[in-house]
């Protein structure tokens, strides 16, 4: 794996009026981590890169919500998509 290929993505989805938790949308290792890093940036989504929650993620499933466990973790991302999206007016 090089520093610009991620080996492990994975995809979520939140919104808190309907959600419980974050739900695992998506999820891959190998070739289907970039196609999904790549559909990510196609599409204007915020790319967050922890490769060890990825591969956490990963082992949920897609269509999974998190884990009580997997909260924080999940939480510092959400926190910084908004921040992201602030800082670039949306």
């Amino acid at each position: 794996m090089t520093e610009n290929k991620p080996g492990a993505a994975a995809a979520l989805t939140y919104d808190p009026e309907k959600d419980d938790a974050p739900r695992v949308v998506a999820a891959g290792r190998g070739r289907l981590a970039e196609i999904i890093e790549r559909l990510a940036r196609e599409n204007n989504v915020p790319v967050y890169r922890d490769e060890r929650l990825a591969l956490t993620l990963t082992g949920l499933g897609a269509g999974r919500q998190i884990p009580p466990e997997l909260f924080q973790a999940v939480a510092e991302v959400i926190a910084w998509v908004y921040e992201t999206e602030k800082k670039a007016g949306k």
